[in-house]
């Protein structure tokens, strides 16, 4: 599958599962859902059919309440049917409000509590140093997730064991649950400060396919460092009553709402 077409399926079903649980984060999905899937079509070495493969890239979704997003992926990857995922959140699902390792497979982290997810990315790494395995970890975390302290700690941790083999994403657009992530507790610029901690440093357009092939490029290349993507993003991206607006950072679309962000997406599939 073409990975702006797989883009497009997963904004569906996140939307689709969103809608069917009545509850979840659709903002902060949507903004990640174009490096996830250029991630998981074309980046990572991972395989549905042996999800706990040794030798796999590994994925950490540190802002965790995006897991929508990373369903979307993984089921249209093939880890598990496409259907499941309009079970999200339900007592019985296997698809959690937040990532679970236990019952989800191709996850490999719980994450949720913000902040924590960067840190076990960064043990994850170091780990593969330690036994002389090739495997890549990639992360993702919020730009209202940044403002947690252990987040900071992750980063000079990863400067100090010099982990090469740790890409991380920044989702930068701009909001959080509580308002503009400059009003809220203001982390810029993040770019100069994670060259500061020791990273490697690429900006670009997060919605820009092959602006992330590029970044990819650079953290495959950069040697004895790790590497930090600061992804320009907008929080909702394709849905256009979505598109910056705070009040859909947590809020699942009723009916009427679905139907009108289903049609947008039919049409510019």
């Amino acid at each position: 599958m073409k990975t702006e077409l797989m883009a497009q399926e997963m904004r569906k079903l996140i939307l689709t599962s969103l809608y069917h649980a009545k509850s979840g984060h659709p903002g902060g999905s949507l903004s990640c859902t174009d490096i996830l899937a250029v991630l998981y079509n074309e980046e990572m070495n991972v395989d549905p059919a042996d999800p706990k493969k040794a030798d796999r890239d590994r994925f950490v979704l540190s802002k965790g309440h995006a897991a929508p997003a990373l369903y979307a992926a993984l089921a249209l990857k093939g880890y598990f049917p496409v259907e499941d995922c309009n079970s999200l959140r339900k007592i019985s699902s296997h698809l959690e409000g937040h990532p679970s390792m236990k019952s989800t497979p191709g996850v490999d982290i719980s994450t949720g509590s913000l902040g924590q997810g960067i840190s076990a990315a960064c043990g994850m790494a170091l780990s593969a140093k330690l036994h002389g395995q090739s495997y890549r970890v990639y992360s993702v975390l919020g730009d209202g997730e940044i403002e947690e302290g252990q987040v900071w700690e992750a980063m000079m941790f990863a400067a100090h064991y010099k982990l090469d083999n740790l890409c991380v994403f920044v989702d930068l657009n701009g909001l959080q649950i509580d308002g503009a992530t400059c009003e809220v507790m203001g982390s810029d610029p993040v770019p100069d400060k994670m060259r500061a901690f020791g990273f490697e440093v690429v900006e670009i357009d997060g919605h820009d396919y092959d602006a992330i092939r590029a970044a990819l490029k650079t953290a495959r290349e950069t040697v004895g460092k790790p590497t930090c993507v600061v992804a320009r993003t907008v929080k909702g991206k394709g849905v256009s009553y979505m598109e910056n607006q705070v009040d859909w950072h947590g809020a699942a679309p009723k009916q009427a709402d679905y139907e009108i962000a289903m049609k947008e997406l039919e049409q510019h599939g």
